[in-house]
């Protein structure tokens, strides 16, 4: 179950009361001492107020929930270590929160309020690709930079130069499985399950089946869903005809634990593959041990012994009473990352702040080491992760 800050609950009842219509983003913030914050202006002129205002976009509610409350959860802990050692140029932090309710046009709304309304000095966000890339227009146009923890898809980098990751991106992650398919499962036929209304699902498909072609493999067959679907048993059986000895399944968390229910009951026991769209301890539950045996990649491993990563999971444990996930870890990253380019950036306008994020390289991330390319793409190793047993274990790390 999902649990909120008091000073995000208040917030919350606060901005739905004076709201006309019930689909308008709802905003949090979270600043010093939970006090409350006042705009910063963006554009060419630095902040006046003592209080520097960053936004953030989540799914806080809908189909991607457990991926938003996490990243919110990473966020929220790089702006209290940030205040407490001090802020930016000797100013507080805040973040103005809206949740996208998991829908891309929700996204756009929040992203042009932040933007237009909050006039914000950067933004964090979003998860999903979709919903970054309903985003990303927005941010570029205002010259507001935006920071996705974790949206894979490439489009949303070349939306602009103001836009950034700090995640590795599909063609990537698409290689990672390919390879790790053939060179370590021995996989030569295999069959794909992709949600067609996902440009992360589509994405990362299309990427899997060039590269696992390329590596000598034969795709049998590829079947398609839309998000939300609760039937999977037409494309399953299908798949099953094909005899594949395992099949990729680019979806979220939400639908592949069904998916893995359904293809169980129907007699389907290969493993199933995928991307850090698993990544969710609600998967676990959904699927219950219908995904023991399968594999996903991934941006981290809790198991990392790195004490840098070793003491953020500590700290998240006592602030948040569970272990982080890898969206929790991106957030943090996410965050830090701007925090540190406001630092170094000569003022606070916008085109500064994205010059000093456009120059962030050997950056000490939670979920790797972060050097961000030419295309404002990071540039990092990705971890493969078996399911067993109501969890996911370390397995190997694929480097770029």
């Amino acid at each position: 179950m999902r649990r909120f800050t008091p000073l995000f609950l208040a917030a919350f009842a606060l901005f739905s009361a004076g709201c006309e219509k019930k689909s308008q983003p709802t905003p949090a913030d979270t600043g010093p001492q939970g006090q409350a914050t006042q705009p910063a202006p963006t554009g060419g002129t630095p902040p006046a107020s003592e209080t520097l205002l960053l936004g953030e976009v989540s799914s806080l509610t809908g189909s991607q929930a457990s991926f938003g409350v996490s990243t919110q959860r990473g966020v929220e802990m790089a702006i209290k270590e940030a205040n407490a050692a001090g802020g930016v140029k000797g100013k507080k932090i805040a973040v103005r929160v809206y949740d996208n309710q998991s829908k891309p046009e929700e996204a756009a709304q929040a992203a042009t309020r932040l933007v237009t309304q909050d006039k914000v000095l950067a933004i964090i966000g979003d998860v999903a690709s979709s919903n970054s890339l309903a985003m990303a227009d927005k941010a570029q146009a205002a010259q507001v930079p935006m920071v996705s923890p974790a949206s894979t898809n490439p489009a949303v980098t070349q939306k602009g130069d103001y836009i950034f990751r700090v995640c590795f991106i599909d063609p990537f992650q698409g290689f990672v499985m390919a390879k790790f398919a053939r060179e370590n499962l021995k996989l030569d036929r295999v069959a794909i399950l992709q949600d067609n209304k996902s440009a992360y699902s589509i994405g990362l498909a299309e990427v899997f089946a060039q590269k696992f072609a390329e590596m000598g493999g034969k795709v049998l067959a590829t079947e398609s869903f839309a998000q939300g679907d609760t039937d999977f048993r037409a494309q399953l059986t299908a798949i099953k005809k094909t005899k594949p000895q395992g099949i990729y399944v680019p979806g979220y968390y939400n639908d592949v634990g069904l998916i893995a229910r359904q293809a169980r009951e129907l007699g389907l026991t290969v493993p199933m593959m995928g991307g850090d769209g698993w990544d969710s301890d609600k998967l676990f539950e959904l699927a219950g041990n219908a995904l023991d045996g399968s594999y996903f990649s991934n941006h981290y491993s809790p198991q990392n012994p790195d004490p840098r990563v070793q003491k953020f999971i500590a700290d998240y444990k006592a602030a948040y009473g569970n272990t982080p996930d890898a969206l929790a870890a991106l957030g943090y990253d996410a965050a830090r990352v701007v925090i540190a380019a406001m630092e170094k950036s000569k003022d606070l306008t916008g085109p500064s702040i994205r010059e000093a994020i456009a120059q962030t390289k050997d950056f000490p991330g939670v979920a790797g080491t972060i050097t961000l390319d030419e295309n404002r793409n990071a540039v990092k190793s990705a971890a493969i992760l078996k399911v067993g047993d109501g969890k996911a274990e370390f397995v190997t790390t694929v480097n770029p």
